[in-house]
């Protein structure tokens, strides 16, 4: 439906009100605008899933860019918190206190979030992660399935299960794979930027198996097997051959019909 509906002139004032920045020298306030906006509409609703679902198909449609969406979604972040500040208002004279603790801890949770991920550019991390993931899942149509999974429900529970050993488990664990994963960031950010400064070996991934630095193996993999297990379509019966008729004076016989002269010789 908003396919059908944002398109042509709608779509272009949707796009020009949304995407423009505030005139200069106020250009740097226009995300934090974004964000009062986002916070605002989020109050309305009483909802950040509904807002941030609702703008989700307007960037697949160009009319809102991410870099506009970004401020906007976090916007939402706070004001989602309304409704549990709302609801710790209401609740009873003893409880309060504790009550509105909560809701304030939520608050200032997502404010710290926004402070570490927005006023400066190059901390706009998840900015560039979102291109990336959102290329990658182009590419590998069940890659987008598979970060569910492993960042929303397999990760979580390896390390709340990890966490309940004890934190020397979970120090123990913790420690070299959080090691591991600064070499490899930056490793690749010596490979894009200057691979002069890395050895020979170490330019590329190539060095390691396959399946370690690609996905094509696991794609292969995934697509034998839906295929295997994917209902075999219906074929649709095949078209009649193109026939071109081309009519004949009376008196030219066709050579492959071998027709009487008397009789108008038509060749397929």
């Amino acid at each position: 439906m908003l396919n059908s509906l944002l398109k042509g002139q709608v779509a272009k004032v949707i796009q020009k009100v949304i995407n423009t920045d505030l005139p200069a020298p106020f250009t740097w306030v226009t995300g934090y605008f974004a964000m009062v906006v986002g916070a605002g509409m989020t109050f309305v609703v009483q909802s950040s899933s509904v807002f941030t679902s609702a703008i989700t198909p307007l960037i697949g449609l160009g009319v809102i860019s991410i870099e506009r969406a970004y401020p906007l979604t976090l916007g939402s972040n706070i004001g989602t918190t309304t409704t549990a500040i709302l609801a710790a208002l209401a609740s009873p004279r003893e409880k309060l206190s504790s009550s509105f603790q909560i809701a304030l801890c939520h608050f200032f949770f997502n404010i710290s979030g926004i402070l570490l991920w927005y006023p400066l550019p190059c901390t706009r991390l998840p900015i560039r992660m979102a291109k990336a993931l959102g290329k990658r899942t182009a590419k590998y149509r069940w890659f987008a399935v598979l970060y569910l999974l492993v960042c929303f429900l397999l990760l979580p529970s390896l390390v709340f299960g990890i966490s309940m050993a004890g934190w020397q488990a979970m120090v123990g664990v913790g420690a070299p794979f959080g090691a591991l994963m600064v070499f490899v960031a930056l490793v690749n950010v010596l490979q894009s930027r200057s691979p002069g400064r890395l050895p020979t070996w170490l330019q590329t991934w190539d060095f390691l198996p396959r399946w370690m630095h690609s996905l094509q193996p696991l794609d292969g993999l995934i697509t034998r097997a839906t295929l295997c297990y994917a209902r075999p379509e219906p074929r649709s019966p095949q078209l009649p051959p193109r026939v071109f008729l081309e009519e004949l004076p009376p008196a030219t016989p066709s050579p492959r019909l071998a027709l009487p002269a008397h009789y108008n010789a038509t060749r397929l």
